[in-house]
């Protein structure tokens, strides 16, 4: 399906079923959030991670949380669905901002149950290898994009992420992520206390043959 939407280039990546705060500050951004309240309509926030304009995410408004004197906006925004962009114009229209027809793609919804447990366990894990576990609560049907941008994924990554089209292949690829950087971080850890102890005296058990 093609649409024509008002587009929001961000240096981030953002997911279907997140929801993201914005302030709005910039004359044409002020300009797109106002129309878009007037018609109620959504917009595209595309990715520019790889400094180039391809793959984003529709979103809707939620909320205005606050207005300023001058202008300015705090929003509340909620990602829906992944687009790759067909024609950046910028400005879009008689707009100041940019603006065009993306492609919404489908995704597969063939997530696994299997891997939705073992995706929770891992998540738990590493919160609480970082003592998070009070700051970031983690159950059996915790989404993956409620943690996405707190398990140490690079930009580049999550927007590798972003553009898979099948459910179960996200969940594979933050699954392969989580199992190599809990023991790194472990690594880490044991090499941090070996530098503190070094020029220390160590008592050492004595062996017995």
């Amino acid at each position: 399906m093609v649409k024509e939407i008002p587009l929001f280039p961000l240096n981030s990546v953002v997911f279907p079923g997140e929801e993201l705060n914005l302030h709005i500050f910039e004359p044409r951004y002020k300009e797109l959030v106002n129309d878009c309240l007037q018609t109620k309509t959504t917009f595209g926030i595309p990715s520019y991670v790889l400094t180039k304009i391809e793959y984003g995410t529709e979103v809707e408004i939620l909320d205005v949380s606050k207005r300023y004197d001058d202008g300015r906006m705090d929003i509340k925004t909620r990602g829906l669905r992944v687009f790759k962009v067909q024609d950046f114009q910028n400005p879009w229209q008689n707009k100041q901002y940019a603006g065009g027809p993306v492609e919404l793609l489908e995704v597969e919804q063939d997530q696994e149950e299997s891997l939705q447990l073992k995706f929770s366990e891992l998540c738990r894990a590493l919160f609480e290898w970082l003592h998070m576990e009070e700051e970031i609560t983690i159950s059996e049907d915790t989404s993956m994009y409620k943690v996405i941008h707190k398990i140490g994924l690079k930009p580049e990554e999550e927007y590798i992420l972003l553009k898979m089209r099948s459910e179960r292949q996200r969940q594979h690829f933050v699954i392969e992520h989580l199992e190599q950087l809990i023991p790194a971080l472990e690594r880490a850890e044991r090499a941090k206390e070996k530098i503190r102890l070094n020029g220390h005296f160590k008592h050492f058990d004595p062996l017995k043959f």
